[in-house]
């Protein structure tokens, strides 16, 4: 064999499984077709966020006055916005190289084929085509934008969140399709670069994965935004003959035109399964995500499947956690499956939203007996003194045995929070050594101690 282990596609499921297996000893290669770091390194997660702090770094400035700073004039460089995020990525993508180089591991450039008897084709960009073997060859090809048929997105009218994060210049009017992460993100940025955005959203809260409290407080902040928001509504249809677009909407009013410059469809993903050789090695699918068991093996010994390609969260942090996993179940290692009901889940707008574990309603449905606990953030004094007073944090407590079944949260920074609730989740902590750990004063982060508190009559600061 060439390889102890090929990784087929280096996105933040990819490139970290590769890194993993070459500390565990593995003799590892990785595919990539376009640069390493894949969607979220050079697409998604990270220049986003880089444009997301553009957009916060701007509401800031609009806000001086609020902090006795006054700044006269001012305004924003859309396209020097997008360079930095692009900056970043590239970045990023850099320091990934640098990461293959130091851990050894051989990178393929091309597009990724698997092969039956354990082989993988990598055709190059000039058409030639070579075959590598390996004991293992883990599958990573991730996903890309899901086009619904009647919302086919051409790249410069109907866009997916790719070409939302490069356009040559700011749009005046945009309808964002799908309010999970993606659309919410974007929504965001567009509407404090200056955008007039309208949400339309099929399910009746935005966000519809988190607790229905969270949902609702952020629809709140975008109303008053200036973010038009519509939910249990349809887009049936979009013109795009026209200098702009006119977008049908389907509500229980009626059929609604909205007329704008841009469509952005954030209605999910598609896991990108197609053309990668499954049929031909008889690896089996399941309504469009690749059949692996615990430990990522897919039905064919010897090649397994992680990501988004599989079952479960589409995060990066779930791909990392599962690439780990099965080198490390490889190497002989005794490792225990990921808990899906313990992934922390995030959405960088502002207020941003962070949440792990069950939603009030999920929680009830399973049966437990609830003491359910909320503290605002309008009563903490951190909060007041960095101006951001939005939002909460909401903690769910099982009442029999006081077990953490849920964490909620909404407002600044509440993503660098959330993981204070997956700890404790992980171990098992209860609410009462919650609330006899001794939080730092003031900080945002005691807010979870009060919402401990709240749950058992015992706030101080309420």
């Amino acid at each position: 064999m060439d390889f102890d282990v090929i990784v087929v596609g280096s996105g933040p499921g990819g490139y970290v499984t590769a890194i993993r297996a070459s500390q565990l000893g593995l003799k590892t290669a990785v595919v990539e077709k376009e640069n390493l770091g894949g969607v979220c390194l050079n697409w998604g997660c990270i220049p986003t966020k880089a444009l997301l702090k553009s957009a916060q770094v701007f509401e800031y400035v609009k806000h001086a006055e609020d902090f006795g700073i006054n700044i006269k004039e001012y305004d924003k460089d859309f396209g020097a916005v997008v360079k930095r995020s692009r900056e970043v990525a590239n970045g990023m993508s850099g320091g990934v190289q640098f990461l293959m180089k130091k851990n050894k591991i051989t990178v393929l450039d091309g597009y990724g084929t698997v092969k039956p008897g354990k082989k993988v084709a990598v055709a190059a960009a000039d058409g030639k085509e070579t075959i590598y073997s390996a004991n293992h060859i883990i599958i990573a090809t991730g996903a890309r934008s899901r086009e619904l048929p009647n919302l086919p997105q051409d790249g410069k009218k109907i866009i997916g969140y790719r070409q939302a994060m490069t356009l040559d210049k700011q749009p005046k009017k945009m309808v964002v399709v799908g309010s999970g992460a993606i659309g919410i993100e974007f929504a965001y940025f567009y509407n404090s670069m200056g955008t007039e955005v309208t949400i339309v959203e099929y399910m009746p809260n935005i966000v519809p994965v988190e607790d229905e409290e969270v949902s609702k407080q952020l629809e709140r902040n975008f109303k008053k935004a200036g973010v038009n928001i519509m939910t249990n509504a349809e887009v049936t249809g979009v013109d795009t003959s026209g200098k702009g677009c006119t977008v049908s909407v389907k509500t229980k009013k009626g059929e609604e035109q909205i007329q704008c410059d841009i469509v952005l469809s954030a209605v999910g993903i598609t896991p990108n399964i197609e053309g990668i050789g499954l049929e031909e090695v008889g690896i089996a699918t399941d309504r469009g995500r690749v059949m692996v068991n615990d430990y990522y093996q897919t039905t064919v010994p010897g090649y397994y499947a992680i990501g988004d390609i599989v079952k479960g969260p589409a995060l990066a942090h779930v791909a990392s956690a599962e690439g780990i996993l099965c080198v490390e179940k490889i190497a002989g290692m005794h490792v225990e499956p990921i808990d899906y009901n313990n992934i922390p889940g995030c959405t960088y707008c502002f207020p941003e939203v962070a949440s792990v574990g069950y939603t009030e309603k999920a929680a009830k449905e399973a049966g437990y007996e609830l003491k359910i606990g909320k503290f605002p953030f309008s009563a903490s004094g951190k909060a007041s003194a960095s101006g951001h007073k939005d939002g909460f944090i909401k903690v769910i407590y099982d009442a029999k045995y006081g077990e953490l079944l849920g964490a909620h949260m909404i407002g600044a920074n509440v993503t660098e929070m959330i993981a204070e609730a997956v700890v404790a989740r992980k171990l098992e902590t209860t609410a009462h050594e919650i609330l006899k750990t001794v939080h730092p004063h003031p900080t945002l982060s005691e807010a979870f101690m009060e919402a401990t508190a709240a749950a058992y009559d015992e706030v101080i600061h309420l």
